[in-house]
């Protein structure tokens, strides 16, 4: 038979792959949300139990999915004391998917050990559409037994499997995350100066925007973000906050490896200004509101 699936964290991320599984006929038994009425409103489209309690969810599902939003609410959940995920959890499987601190999923991978639970990191390199239309690009990291048994379900959001990479032990797919992370946040600033340099010098912005497509200059987010830098369009995707977050992580990981990321600091000084007036909500675009003349 088929696992039954929970998940913890059913924001935008979290609720598209919930029903991505479900249109793939796995069902999803159990949900969690810190904003309950979120929770309440995902399992009634489900036909799944709204869960007031972590401890809930573990106990009405096989394998359960965590996408929280940082590292304090990734340990917040696997808490060794009151209401957690591992409570009871003998026998049961985590996929966690949140961008953390890469130490973090080796420590829950230890808890889960220890109490005869498995888990396994799941880090996520797509947006909201690729988690609905299960096209996601997933980084595993944990035991290869563990990835072996769950490849069945993790097929289903990563377009059959083609987008599915198992990178090695628990930690190093987060490791991975933050580095594709980093260069992307980079390769976005760098856009984002570019097109306001532009501006202020009078350019046809879309000959320029064609340009960078052609050349050197060419990377990714110039074919998902100049568009929307230009026309002002932020609705989010990947929001500012989170990019500052995980540039920190970056920068973090090379501060311990006496590594200097001057380029990943200064993005991560942008975001974190971005943050700070207010605009954190924005999507990863929004950095353009730092460069281009007569805005923020």
């Amino acid at each position: 038979m088929k696992p039954t699936i929970g998940f913890v964290g059913v924001g935008r991320m979290g609720s598209n792959m919930a029903r991505r599984l479900r249109d793939q006929g796995l069902a999803i038994t159990a949900v969690y949300d810190a904003h309950f009425p979120t929770a309440r409103a995902v399992a009634a489209e489900l036909g799944a139990s709204p869960c007031t309690e972590l401890a809930s969810v573990t106990a009405q599902a096989d394998v359960i999915f965590t996408v929280v939003s940082d590292d304090h609410a990734q340990r917040a959940i696997f808490s060794p004391a009151g209401d957690s995920l591992l409570s009871n959890a003998s026998g049961k499987t985590f996929i966690n998917c949140a961008t953390i601190s890469p130490a973090i999923h080796l420590e829950i991978e230890i808890a889960a050990t220890k109490i005869g639970a498995k888990s396994l990191e799941a880090c996520m390199a797509s947006s909201i559409p690729q988690a609905r239309n299960g096209t996601l690009y997933l980084m595993c990291g944990g035991q290869k037994s563990v990835f072996a048994e769950l490849e069945p379900i993790l097929n289903e959001l990563s377009d059959q499997g083609r987008t599915l990479r198992y990178i090695g032990a628990a930690g190093t797919a987060g490791q991975v995350k933050a580095l594709v992370n980093m260069v992307m946040n980079i390769n976005t600033a760098a856009l984002a100066e570019g097109l306001g340099l532009g501006a202020a010098l009078g350019l046809d912005l879309t000959t320029l925007m064609e340009v960078f497509s052609q050349t050197g200059a060419a990377s990714r987010v110039v074919a998902t973000d100049a568009e929307d830098m230009i026309n002002r369009e932020h609705t989010c995707f990947f929001s500012a906050a989170h990019a500052a977050k995980d540039s920190g992580i970056a920068v973090m990981l090379g501060a311990a490896h006496g590594r200097f990321l001057p380029l990943a600091a200064a993005t991560k000084a942008q975001y974190d200004r971005l943050v700070t007036l207010g605009l954190g909500h924005l999507d990863k675009s929004g950095v353009a509101e730092l460069t281009f003349p007569g805005r923020t």
